[in-house]
């Protein structure tokens, strides 16, 4: 049978059950950034053996996380990486484009708005807040500063669902609270505090102290990259 007319394979009793964890959610954004590079380089085929080879992953660990999703693979072939790229990106609701609330222009904020990776996985940040009257009204690399009293407003107006907080500490929690009253359904807090928000909202916080903290306790332990 020709290779364009292989049927993916059919275990259904392998499939796992349940809501994917984290963990695998994670690697799935890894699966999507090596198959980009893939792409880049031509490559229109990778084996499980391969894709998890280039990430330190076992190629079983491969074939369970994208199990979760439905059956991807090729007997004789692997993946097809232009195809599994895509499924993958409509997987994590990249196949859209997601505009973005940034609450917050100091240093890391400026860092942020200037990120070239979220225009490439399809986020652009469409406006920016801050309290500080001298920046409101300008224009930082084509976005326009707003008053965050204009938050329920340009949310509205953008239809913003999601949201980064990059304010000091003490203010974070009103921040959130803001966004949560503006119809934002997802936070990404870079403060270095929790935050707490009702149940319906989807939050992920980036502390960048914990993750070298998290590094240095590996690095003085010895211990391995998890899987």
């Amino acid at each position: 049978m020709a290779g364009s007319q292989r049927k993916r394979t059919s275990r259904a009793t392998e499939l796992p059950t349940g809501p994917p964890p984290k963990a695998v959610v994670s690697r799935l954004s890894l699966y999507l950034r090596e198959l980009q590079h893939l792409i880049r380089n031509d490559q229109t085929t990778v084996s499980s053996t391969d894709l998890g080879q280039r990430l330190g992953f076992s190629d079983a660990q491969v074939r369970k996380d994208l199990a979760y999703f439905g059956q991807f693979g090729y007997p004789g072939i692997g993946y097809r990486c232009q195809e599994l790229h895509a499924q993958i990106k409509r997987i994590m609701g990249t196949d859209r484009d997601w505009p973005v609330a940034l609450v917050g222009l100091g240093n890391l904020g400026r860092a942020l708005l200037g990120y070239k990776g979220f225009g490439l996985q399809r986020f652009q940040v469409v406006a920016v807040f801050d309290a500080d009257a001298r920046k409101i009204g300008r224009m930082v690399a084509g976005v326009a500063v707003h008053d965050p009293r204009d938050l329920p407003k340009l949310v509205k107006q953008h239809d913003i669902r999601l949201g980064i907080i990059a304010v000091p500490a003490e203010s974070a929690q009103d921040v959130a609270e803001q966004m949560v009253s503006a119809g934002i359904e997802g936070i990404l807090n870079f403060a270095a505090v929790r935050i707490t928000v009702p149940p319906r909202i989807r939050q992920a916080s980036v502390d960048l102290a914990i993750e070298l903290e998290q590094l240095s306790f590996a690095v003085v332990n010895g211990l391995r990259n998890p899987t």
